[in-house]
């Protein structure tokens, strides 16, 4: 399977993402401490959606494109991402870093790590006005052994990988031991697509094996086209408190635009 950003940018289970990295961020922002964040598969930044990529899928018009008219006042996690997409621009939708680079105060920082040269160049360019964000052009999974514990001890990891391997879920599951081993007080956000529930249900338990002790998985489903993908889910390890809350929220909201079904399970641990 290949997800690449720039194919699925905008679609549902990007909304239901990127509403989780919102609140998570909102939590670490109550505190005056610095956090950092860190990104293990930035992507480019912000996505066209209007280009060729976008348009090959349409995924974004049943996703991003349908939230529009919510009737206020909206949970806080809702309301700040659907106003940081407004103000990226018609037919733009901003990634992963762009919106924890929005969300950043001048004691924070980012780490937007990004294999793909081309990517990771145009991600550059896209956050040069935040001082506090740095780009690495390298492997991700490589390269959360070097970055953690961060410095600031307080922050997000989001392991948000392409799925281009077909071991990508052993990969995956052992780089999220190796980071909690490294930063047991941090919060781990990963996506990650369902092809079989039996996978990711395996996944999800290889993950925590390593000692976790609180988790939390958000799955969403739509109707989809044989292909395409309509099922993804969220693994939160040491989801701060609260957010099994704020997403039950927003998703309440969500799902009937969005045409999904949506479920929120602690795997470990208690709300």
């Amino acid at each position: 399977m290949n997800y690449r950003h720039s194919y699925h940018a905008g679609n549902f289970a990007d909304v239901v993402k990127h509403v989780a990295l919102v609140a998570i961020l909102l939590h670490l922002r109550k505190k005056d401490t610095p956090f950092a964040v860190i990104d293990s598969h930035a992507g480019r930044g912000l996505y066209d959606l209007s280009d060729a990529a976008a348009a090959a899928t349409g995924e974004a018009r049943n996703g991003i494109g349908r939230l529009s008219g919510l009737a206020q006042p909206l949970p806080e996690a809702l309301d700040t991402y659907l106003k940081l997409v407004a103000e990226t621009g018609a037919d733009k939708y901003p990634g992963s870093p762009l919106l924890a680079a929005k969300l950043l105060r001048p004691q924070d920082r980012l780490v937007a790590v990004e294999k793909h040269p081309e990517e990771a160049a145009a991600l550059t360019a896209i956050l040069k006005p935040w001082r506090k964000a740095m780009v690495e052009q390298a492997d991700g999974y490589a390269r959360l052994a070097k970055l953690l514990p961060p410095p600031e001890r307080r922050g997000l990891i989001l392991i948000d990988p392409p799925f281009e391997a077909a071991d990508e879920f052993e990969t995956l599951a052992q780089a999220v031991r190796d980071a909690f081993r490294r930063f047991a007080t941090g919060i781990f956000l990963i996506w990650y697509p369902v092809k079989s529930q039996s996978a990711a249900d395996a996944f999800c338990a290889e993950a925590l094996a390593g000692g976790v002790t609180k988790a939390l998985c958000v799955e969403i489903a739509v109707e989809a086209e044989t292909g395409r993908l309509g099922l993804a889910g969220l693994l939160v390890v040491n989801p701060p408190y609260g957010l099994d809350g704020a997403m039950e929220e927003s998703l309440a909201l969500l799902a009937p635009l969005l045409k999904a079904r949506t479920h929120i399970d602690w795997l470990a641990g208690e709300a």
